[in-house]
């Protein structure tokens, strides 16, 4: 069920990194986090990783709303699937 939501949780963050209207930048530190993800370590271990990589660019100011929105839903789906 976990790695069913992970895996999940990777296509929002395929679509994320393949639309060009998100800055390069963000689109960096979401495919860093994809690669914790799939990663060969426990599952709370690879949430953990992958929410610590998305905090800090949740927080950059010069995001566009749109990205901004993405990011808090993945990082949304991750506390979620964490907390089960």
């Amino acid at each position: 069920m976990t790695e069913q939501r992970i895996k999940e949780v990777i296509g929002l963050m395929d679509l994320m990194i393949d639309d060009s209207s998100v800055p390069k930048n963000i689109r960096k530190v979401v495919d860093e986090a994809r690669t914790h993800l799939r990663s060969n370590e426990e599952a709370p271990t690879r949430i953990s990783s992958a929410v610590q990589s998305l905090v800090g660019v949740s927080e950059d100011i010069n995001m566009p709303m749109h990205a901004r929105t993405q990011v808090w839903t993945i990082l949304s789906a991750l506390e979620s699937i964490k907390t089960d």
